[in-house]
């Protein structure tokens, strides 16, 4: 039984062992989703803020694009083409640069000057004319008006004719030709040429860096039909080999319906540790707690495994012990009886008996303690042989009752027995239900006051059989009431030991209900006495 015991506690402790790592696990792998999805979440907004900042870039670059060109040129002679018809002949025209401060920043201005001089009277005039320089003409793309020319307080300021701004506006064309030639370039060049990679890297770069997110990243270009764009230079993180299925994406011209469909992959070989770095301490604490979990479950396997061996070395050392014991104590019997034969002492027994049945009554009694070890130990084991037939129940409770009304008559004590007329049968083994009787009477006897009063009953209920043994003797504390089953325990009583007892007899009562499937009940009342109740099932 106490093997049967040890497997099933040893497989509880598996289970609840497994059960509490697949309970971390569960957690940990929860966790984990969370985080990777508020990962995919902060890329999923950084690749929308990369591609509309990019955007912006690209535009601004074409900008750049456009003054970058030999415009400045143009307009100057723009300017000298449109003073030769205002001034006078024989007129030099000169334009320099100049940076006007106004409020505080600096702007760049042309001063445009004409000096005619008078051949014949050899007068000469100068007249200078201050126009804005073409460095400023992005104003045409950031402000709402055109205002190329602007009054100044100092004296270099002179308005320009308005033939010449009329010229220079109609000029304009020439800007307009440059945007369209800009355009067209965009629009029907290949992406490798129209978009730069180490611009986009940039700007990547950045936002990553910004959001906390990780900056060892890989990155591709496809078009439409998912061909990837080549590029003739080199550029770190552009992969071309990428597996896009497995990227996170977006469009790289969100805000453009004429450039072609290019789509923005991204793809992070370090997510996984990210992450896991994101989890920071309740992953630490459920590792924690995982190996703590296997450290003590392991620890407490081995400490039930070594109990086990031990408590099979105790039972094996019991029953070697108690086999040891019955030869002696067989020995001593025969003995006694030889001292007690007339025959074989010659006549002479009467000044031996006394002493002889001393030791017959002792023997008796330590041969009834090394049966009862023994008993316990097979039980222990799991070994015990029972011998199941029918049985009268009736029958072998009024015998224990008629053994024990004996004892009783010599302390002027009853024993009250209360069995129906008709007998009650059940399907168990004979010696081991009239010990487990004669354990329980006896108990009752013992643990009586100086006048005992036992009674025994015996009734037939629908569904089971009741047996009860009640006695009015010294009773039972409530907090030794769960202990006095376990094998050796009896009930304190100080240094007084007027009640003799090894403390197996209740033990194996409680392995026979057990092995018989039948249910114990105690109720005690500490100093008016105690009941036990065995419930049989009906077979």
């Amino acid at each position: 039984m106490i093997k049967i015991r040890i497997n099933l506690v040893i497989t509880a402790v598996w289970i609840a062992m497994l059960a509490l790592l697949l309970i971390q696990i569960y957690q940990t792998v929860q966790l984990y989703d969370r985080k990777t999805d508020d990962f995919k979440a902060k890329v999923n907004t950084a690749i929308e803020r990369i591609v509309i900042k990019h955007e912006k870039a690209e535009a601004r670059r074409r900008r750049v694009a456009v003054m970058g060109r030999d415009f400045r040129g143009q307009y100057q002679n723009v300017l000298r083409e449109e003073f030769q018809n205002l001034f006078e002949v024989q007129e030099s025209i000169s334009i320099r640069d100049t940076v006007l401060f106004k409020e505080g920043f600096p702007e760049h201005y042309l001063i445009v000057t004409g000096i005619t001089e008078d051949t014949i009277t050899g007068l000469a005039a100068k007249q200078e004319v201050l126009a804005r320089d073409v460095r400023q003409i992005k104003e045409l793309f950031d402000k709402e008006e055109l205002t190329l020319f602007e009054r100044d307080s100092i004296e270099a300021a002179h308005l320009l004719d308005q033939r010449v701004m009329h010229k220079i506006i109609k000029k304009a064309k020439y800007i307009n030709e440059l945007m369209m030639e800009t355009f067209r370039d965009n629009i029907y060049l290949e992406p490798s040429k129209r978009i730069d990679p180490a611009t986009l890297n940039a700007v990547i770069y950045k936002e990553l860096k910004a959001d906390g997110l990780p900056t060892d990243y890989r990155f591709v270009i496809t078009e439409e039909n998912n061909l990837m764009v080549r590029f003739v230079q080199d550029v770190k993180h552009y992969d071309k080999s990428l597996d896009t299925a497995n990227t996170y994406n977006a469009a790289l011209f969100p805000g453009s319906i004429l450039e072609d469909q290019l789509t923005l992959h991204m793809y992070f070989p370090n997510k996984r540790t990210f992450v896991l770095k994101a989890m920071g301490s309740p992953l630490i604490i459920s590792f924690a707690l995982v190996v703590l979990i296997i450290f003590t479950i392991t620890y407490m396997f081995k400490t039930i495994l070594t109990q086990k061996k031990l408590f099979e070395i105790k039972n094996d050392f019991i029953s070697n012990m108690t086999h040891e014991f019955k030869t002696p104590i067989s020995t001593i019997s025969l003995a006694c009886e030889a001292m007690s034969d007339p025959a074989m002492m010659g006549g002479q027994t009467d000044t031996a008996a006394p002493f002889v049945k001393m030791i017959t009554e002792e023997n008796r009694r330590l041969s009834t303690l090394v049966e009862a070890i023994l008993q316990s130990a097979v039980i222990d084991r799991g070994e015990l042989k029972i011998k199941e037939e029918r049985i009268s129940l009736t029958d072998i409770v009024r015998q224990v009752a008629k053994m024990a009304s004996f004892r009783i008559a010599a302390t002027d004590g009853e024993l009250v027995l209360d069995i129906p007329k008709k007998d009650i049968y059940i399907i168990a083994d004979r010696l081991h239900v009239t010990n487990m009787i004669s354990n329980l009477v006896d108990n009752a006897i013992k643990y009586s006051k100086d006048k005992v009063h036992v009674t025994v009953k015996l009734e037939e209920k629908s569904d089971r059989i009741v047996f009860s043994v009640a006695d009015k003797g010294i009773g039972i504390k409530r907090e030794h009431i769960q202990k006095i089953f376990d094998k050796l325990y009896r009930v304190p009583t100080g240094n007084v030991h007027n009640v003799k007892g090894f403390g197996l007899g209740l033990s194996y009562v409680q392995a026979l209900v057990d092995l018989f499937g039948w249910t114990i009940q105690v109720n005690s009342q500490y100093g008016e006495g105690s009941v036990f109740t065995v419930n049989i099932k009906k077979q």
